[in-house]
């Protein structure tokens, strides 16, 4: 069973995937006011490799930034790459 959990301190955070209970992977993000977020790093480890996860990760923040009605500046290279390819997220795309 997958299971993503979030954690934010108001200035940064993290969106972390667990597979089975055990942490498949990670997409951390920093607080750039109060309209937007920067995503800086999204990580799989590589047992889990090629099963999604990442995009998961991403697409969990992009929820999170339409309830919020904020912003999302991909600085990671992976969550760049999937907004740059996946024009259903570029409305929360700064």
């Amino acid at each position: 069973m997958i299971e993503i959990k979030q954690e934010d301190d108001g200035k940064d955070g993290q969106f972390t995937l667990f597979d089975e209970q055990k942490i498949a992977g990670e997409m951390t993000y920093s607080w750039a006011g109060e309209d937007k977020f920067i995503i800086d790093h999204t990580g799989i480890r590589e047992e889990y490799g090629q099963k999604g996860y990442g995009k998961k990760l991403v697409y969990e923040a992009v929820e999170f930034a339409r309830n919020k009605g904020v912003k999302i500046l991909p600085l990671c290279p992976f969550a760049r790459a999937l907004f740059d390819k996946d024009n259903s997220i570029a409305d929360v795309r700064f």
